[in-house]
Parts: structure tokens; C-alpha cells; sequence
């Protein structure tokens, strides 16, 4: 379905819409709702919502940076779950998706009962670093609105991070290729400049307020991101840290496993 949020269309699925309790998935950068599927067709005992991100899948592309940022797109998501009636959920994020979904537990904590972030960040500590990343997020802006998306693509693929989906089966990664060549150049290019790591605010300050139950979830492979874990597990009050032998994506390269660890620990919280 297709919902509008402050002037932006929104693409949203449903899935298994009489259960309870419900669990909202936000997807990383150049990804869609397409990406969750191997995971949710696990999650039988949950009403499923997958929202497409503002510049991503379905979802519009406006040509204004500032629709993109941060405060915006929470701003944005809370409209949307008003619109379906969702005063609970719990909710799931992956790296960008994960940011988001931190900022928005963070904003809106009455309205999430679990966090699950998988490969995230509260962003980035100093003024310095996000200064540094912004400089960086315009050159790779400027570089796929110039050189358009299958080279983009090319190159985003082929970056240190993604290194262990080089040895996922063909079929796997022609499915994240071909998810990440339907995006739109403009949608892509602001998401870097409007809700990038260093546009959005730091939240390391207030991970010590957080009361929901969090569930951070790493990559065995991915030394960035469990070091990011770790130091977050040691703010947050109710927080556990699960390690999966895996790379930065850990839904598409261990589906099964990423949807088990997600389904235990919710159904044993509730």
C-alpha cells in the first residue's frame, strides 16, 4: 500500500495482519523491503510491517535534501504509524534502517516496546568525524548522480564492508544487486546528504535513557560494527549483544539464523 507522510509517498507492506504482536522493519542504504523477505518468511507469529525509507524502493524521491534528513524521516515514520494504528511495536533496523530506527526509539520511546539493530550506529561522536563524513557522503553523492547507478553500484559493492556477500550463491547476490540497481539516483544521493552518518545527530548521549529491551546484533567479520556493539551494550541498561559468523549483512548472508535470533529473543521477552 501506499501512504503519504508530510507530502512524501510512502511504500508500506503488511504482512500477517491479524497477528500480534507487530514488528516493523527499517532496510539499510540502497536496500528496500525486498531485502527482509527470506527473514519474515520465518516470523509467522508476528504482524510484519516494512516501510521503503524516504529516497528507496517504492518510496518517493523528492529532489529537496532537507525531506531527507533525519528529524524529518522520524518525523515521517511517526505519521505513517499513526495512519496504521500502531500505538506498540517492536522494531527492527539494519545499518542505515538501524540508525533510523535508534533516532526513532530514541524520539518516540512510548512507542517502542523492543529494538532489535542489527549491524547500527548512534552515529558518530565528535563534530570532527561528522564534519569528515559529510565532506566524504558529498563526494559519493556528487559521484552517483554524475556516473548514474549501475556504476555506483559497481563500486558500492565492491567496498571492504560488503567483501564477505562475495561468497554468497549467485542467486543471493544477483537478488542484492538487482534490489540496489531500482533505486533512484536522486533518492540515493540525498539520503547520503540529508540522513547520512554525519548529517544526523549523535545519540551515543542518550543511549544511557533508553528502558526498552535492545537487541544488537554484529557480524563476526565486520570489526567495525561489533566494536560499535560492544561499546553500545555498555550504555544501554536492558541490552543484549548477539555475534553471528557473518559479514555487515547479516539478514542476507545467514537469513534463517538472523530471523531465529530475532524471533527467540522477542518471544522471550513477550
Amino acid at each position: 500500500m501506499d501512504l503519504t507522510a508530510n507530502g512524501v509517498r510512502y511504500h508500506v507492506e503488511i504482512v500477517n495482519e491479524t497477528k500480534k504482536p507487530t514488528l516493523v522493519f527499517l532496510h539499510g542504504f540502497t536496500g528496500s523491503s525486498k531485502t527482509w523477505l527470506p527473514v519474515i518468511a520465518r516470523l509467522q507469529e508476528f504482524k510484519i510491517v516494512l516501510v521503503d525509507l524516504i529516497g528507496h524502493g517504492q518510496t518517493d524521491s523528492p529532489e529537496q535534501v532537507e525531506k531527507y534528513a533525519m528529524a524529518q524521516q522520524l518525523n515521517d515514520l511517526e505519521e505513517l504509524f499513526a495512519q496504521l494504528e500502531l500505538e506498540q511495536f517492536m522494531l527492527v533496523g539494519y545499518s542505515m534502517g538501524g540508525r533510523t530506527a535508534l533516532a526513532y526509539a530514541c524520539t518516540y520511546p512510548e512507542r517502542v516496546e523492543a529494538l532489535v539493530l542489527e549491524s547500527a550506529s548512534p552515529g558518530l561522536r565528535t563534530q570532527e568525524e561528522q564534519k569528515q563524513r559529510r565532506t566524504n557522503d558529498a563526494m559519493l553523492a556528487e559521484r552517483l548522480l554524475k556516473d548514474g547507478v549501475p556504476a555506483f553500484v559497481d563500486f558500492w559493492e565492491n567496498i571492504e564492508l560488503f567483501d564477505s556477500q562475495k561468497h554468497l550463491p549467485d542467486s543471493v547476490k544477483r537478488a542484492v544487486r538487482e534490489e540496489r540497481l531500482a533505486q533512484h539516483p536522486v533518492g540515493l544521493a540525498n539520503s547520503l546528504l540529508g540522513m547520512g552518518t554525519g548529517s544526523q545527530e549523535s545519540y551515543w548521549g542518550q543511549l544511557e535513557d533508553m528502558r526498552m529491551p535492545v537487541l544488537l546484533v554484529a557480524g563476526a567479520l565486520d570489526p567495525k560494527f561489533m566494536g560499535i556493539a560492544k561499546a553500545m551494550q555498555e550504555r544501554i541498561r536492558d541490552a543484549q549483544f548477539k555475534v553471528v559468523q557473518a559479514g555487515h549483512a547479516i539478514h542476507v548472508e545467514k537469513p534463517l539464523e538472523f530471523a531465529t535470533i530475532v524471533e527467540e529473543y522477542l518471544l522471550l521477552k513477550f
